[in-house]
C-alpha cells in the first residue's frame, strides 16, 4: 500500500459505513472503533474523523441512515398490520442500523439530520394508525404506540433468538401477521 492509497479512498464515508455495519452485525455497537474501521478500509487511522468525526458520529449516521431505510420500507404499507409486518422485515433485513437506532445513549441526540430522518420514520408509522376504520381508535397516539410496541419487540426478541423455537417453520413475516390478528382481531 503507497501513501497515497493510505489517504484516498474512491468513497471511504461509505466504505466505513459498510464496515461498521458488518462489525454492529457480529459483535455489536460496543465493538465499534473508528481505528479498526480505517485498517478494514485500507486507510490511515485518521481518514474517519474527516467524514463522522468521532465514534458518536459513525453510530449517527448509522442511525439516520437506518431511519431512511425504515421510511422506504413503510412507504407503501396497506395498512396498520403490513406496516407493522414491514417494520419487522426491516430489522430482519437491516439487524445493525436496527440495534443502533433505537439507543440514544450512542448519538447525537440533537444531530438535525437524525431528527429528520426520525421524523419521516415517524410518520410513516402515523400512516398505518391512519389507515384504521373509524372509531376503532379514541387515541391514535397511544394505539401507534401500541402497534410500535409490538413490531419492535416482536423484532427484537427475533433478532435475539428469543424466539426460535417458538416460531418453528414460520417465517417472521407469518407469525407477527398471526400476532397482530390476534391482538387486533378485526382485521385492522
Amino acid at each position: 500500500m503507497t501513501s497515497r492509497d493510505t489517504y484516498h479512498h474512491g468513497d471511504l464515508r461509505q466504505a466505513v459505513l459498510s464496515a461498521a455495519l458488518d462489525v454492529i452485525r457480529t459483535d455489536g455497537p460496543a465493538a465499534l472503533s473508528l481505528r479498526d474501521l480505517a485498517r478494514r478500509a485500507g486507510v490511515s487511522h485518521a481518514a474517519p474523523a474527516h467524514h463522522f468525526k468521532d465514534r458518536t458520529g459513525l453510530l449517527t449516521a448509522i442511525a439516520t441512515e437506518g431511519h431512511d431505510l425504515l421510511t422506504a420500507a413503510l412507504s407503501d404499507a396497506a395498512d396498520l398490520r403490513d406496516a407493522g409486518v414491514r417494520y419487522v422485515r426491516f430489522a430482519v433485513d437491516h439487524p445493525a442500523h436496527f440495534q443502533v437506532m433505537f439507543q440514544p445513549d450512542l448519538l447525537r441526540p440533537d444531530d438535525p439530520e437524525l431528527l429528520a430522518a426520525k421524523a419521516r420514520s415517524y410518520e410513516q408509522l402515523r400512516t398505518g394508525v391512519a389507515t384504521l376504520p373509524a372509531g376503532r381508535t379514541t387515541d391514535p397516539e397511544i394505539t401507534g404506540i401500541a402497534a410500535w410496541s409490538a413490531a419492535h419487540g416482536f423484532a427484537t426478541l427475533l433478532l435475539t433468538h428469543n424466539l426460535d423455537r417458538t416460531l418453528g417453520d414460520r417465517t417472521p413475516e407469518e407469525a407477527f401477521r398471526a400476532l397482530a390478528a390476534a391482538m387486533f382481531k378485526s382485521g385492522d
